[in-house]
């Protein structure tokens, strides 16, 4: 690190100077994953050049997966061969069968191995159905087979949230050898999704140890979207603890850590800049600084001092700036003007600090829901407010949502129609061969098998009904709901399609059919692989399209987020602030999808229901807004607006 350094001018080294590891942040997933797999084919070519083997360290999961897809195109469009290329992978589950759809050997060959000229026999995976007492033996022939080869000559890594590499989750020691260990409670439930239950997940792993990674000759570690960005700044700013193993790469004489900007959020440069060094003071970067400072001090807005300013590495910004009170006052007004009763801006009234227009009135508000719940779990409370405003609101569900259905659930509706036939003497025969024919697929279904068509069917059919329950609950009429149910989202598991034309036409077509005056779109596009994050591109996409068209040039594109993240209140351009009847009514909204409720497929990172992770952020929000001195709501619903 010492010798990136020397390359950086002095600023560039201050902004660094809590950072442990020589750290890169690029604009977005895509661009650093093609940096990294640029890396690796230089290397390849390099070392073909001298005849000599490539010895690569690969990963798992979601984080090199843009890496492989560019390093395919590399050798299907520029010819780079992999002739010459050993992989060693870090890891994989114990026990599981290499053709599991779960497994790491299937993922590999998914990504990368099916698609390159890479050997066979140069393919080397750690084995998940190995009798156990022949697992030491192996991992120790794994270690030697490395070593014989000169060693890897560049690992890339992924981090978990626990700040495990590999599997090497915490208390793993910085000499440890690949070995069999025991996965970590949060590992696991990460893993829930890929296995449709917590149950189908492997409790153990084989991992390649700390001291195997660290004996590489070069380490690219990348992590992508918001939910590492704590994780990340442990383990390249603080000190080194078993506690966070990736933490033990601040001893690696040659390592990278590369980013995305939401997984840099919390480094000291990106979160508070102030800390490193002069700042160029704009408005947004003012408001974070203050907010940051009222909850360091404890303190409302209106009641710092020059003082708070100078002892906590603001005396720059009061000096430029100040004084105090002037900076006070024109934070907390801006502050103020972000929050409205109104989402769809209120009638006859001065809108000039509001952040919706007066007119025109009513609105046409459209809302798009990534899944069939996502508008009542993030704005429910908005939503309901817009429709009590007498706004004529229109809601678009951009996917079926039904992977997230339980088999249980399918079985019980499909029990339901059989009842119902038999009471009321319908085609009662039809009913029972379409229950034996979803009864008998769900029997024999093995864990992660994807579902028949009619049991997809059969899923979709159940979350469009809690859809529309949801929207007769807020007063939305039928005819203004619309399932678009986007291709991209058809292929019965996680792991989705790329996003398709058609796609983007059904939204442009449906945006100009109703020619909204406001837009309302989920808007977390950190997360690198999700849903949310292809249907927001979508939406961009879509409206790139539409912007000559003359109604667009009067629409404002606002973005919720909610239950699983908030905007910062240094983001938030409106805020919409409920009673508790309105939590309420959010709450029962919520309800209405019931195969949801309880125990949902997909619970990621807290185990906790929709609604409670969604009232507990709007709380939050609203008790921020309250702490820096505004009035004190039962919570509130934020947005950022888009602009186009």
């Amino acid at each position: 690190m010492k010798q990136r350094l020397e390359k950086l001018d002095v600023k560039q080294r201050l902004e660094r100077k809590f950072e442990k590891i020589y750290t890169t942040i690029f604009d977005d997933s895509k661009l650093a994953s093609k940096w990294v797999a640029l890396q690796i084919a230089e290397l390849i070519k390099e070392k073909a050049k001298n005849g000599e083997y490539c010895v690569l360290g690969l990963a798992t999961g979601s984080s090199p997966i843009g890496v492989y897809n560019e390093l395919v195109r590399l050798h299907r469009e520029e010819n780079l061969s992999f002739k010459n290329v050993v992989t060693f992978n870090l890891d994989e589950y114990f026990p599981i069968d290499p053709t599991h759809i779960q497994s790491y050997v299937h993922f590999m060959h998914y990504h990368l191995f099916d698609h390159i000229d890479i050997l066979p026999e140069n393919i080397n995976i750690p084995d998940g159905i190995l009798p156990i007492d022949e697992i030491y033996n192996f991992c120790s022939k794994y270690e030697k087979k490395i070593k014989l080869l000169g060693g890897i000559d560049l690992q890339i890594l992924g981090i978990g949230r626990t700040g495990h590499i590999g599997f090497n989750e915490p208390g793993s020691g910085i000499d440890s050898p690949t070995r069999l260990v025991s996965l970590d409670e949060i590992t696991i439930a990460d893993a829930e999704g890929d296995f449709f239950a917590k149950e189908n997940v492997p409790r153990r792993a084989i991992t390649m140890g700390v001291g195997t990674i660290m004996s590489a000759k070069r380490v690219l570690l990348m992590a992508w979207g918001e939910k590492k960005a704590s994780v990340v700044q442990k383990a390249i700013e603080e000190d080194i603890t078993e506690t966070i193993p990736s933490s033990f790469l601040q001893l690696h004489p040659n390592v990278e850590v590369i980013l995305d900007p939401a997984a840099a959020n919390d480094l000291t440069r990106i979160n508070t800049p102030w800390l490193v060094g002069d700042c160029k003071w704009d408005t947004q970067l003012i408001k974070k600084s203050i907010i940051w400072l009222c909850q360091r001090v404890n303190k409302p807005v209106l009641k710092l001092t020059n003082r708070d300013y100078n002892d906590n590495g603001l005396g720059t910004l009061v000096a430029n700036h100040g004084p105090a009170y002037n900076i006070n006052i024109k934070i907390f007004n801006l502050l103020q003007h972000t929050i409205t009763g109104w989402p769809g801006g209120k009638p006859n009234a001065d809108d000039s600090n509001r952040p919706e227009r007066a007119n025109p009135f009513p609105k046409r508000s459209l809302v798009f829901s990534p899944h069939p719940d996502d508008d009542m779990i993030h704005m429910g409370g908005t939503l309901s407010r817009l429709v009590d405003q007498k706004n004529e609101v229109h809601v678009a569900y951009q996917t079926s949502g039904n992977i997230a259905v339980s088999d249980d659930d399918v079985i019980r509706y499909a029990d339901f129609v059989n009842m119902y036939n038999k009471a009321f003497d319908h085609d009662v025969d039809l009913s029972q061969a379409w229950l034996k024919e979803v009864t008998d697929f769900i029997s024999s279904k093995k864990p992660g098998e994807i579902d028949s068509p009619k049991v997809l069917k059969a899923k979709e059919l159940i979350r469009m009904g809690e859809a529309k329950a949801a929207c007769r609950f807020v007063g939305i009429p039928e005819e203004n709901i619309n399932f678009l149910n986007m291709e991209f989202y058809r292929t019965g598991t996680i792991k989705k399609a790329a996003l398709m034309d058609t796609d983007i036409q059904l939204i442009v077509d449906l945006l100009r059919e109703i020619k909204p005056h406001q837009i309302f779109a989920a808007g977390d596009m950190s997360d690198p692989h999700g849903t949310h994050r292809i249907c927001l591109s979508a939406i961009k996409k879509a409206l790139n399209i539409v912007k000559e068209d003359k109604w667009i040039k009067d629409a404002y594109v606002w973005l919720y987020r909610g239950a699983m993240h908030e905007w910062g209140v240094s983001e938030i351009d409106m805020t919409v602030p409920l009673s508790p009847d309105e939590v309420l009514t959010k709450r029962k909204a919520i309800f209405m999808h019931q195969t949801q409720k309880d125990k949902v497929m997909f619970p990621a990172v807290e185990d906790k229901e929709f609604w409670q992770r969604a009232e507990e952020r709007n709380k939050y929000t609203a008790e921020i807004y309250h702490k820096l001195g505004l009035a004190e709501y039962e919570a509130m619903e934020a947005f950022i607006r888009l602009y186009i």
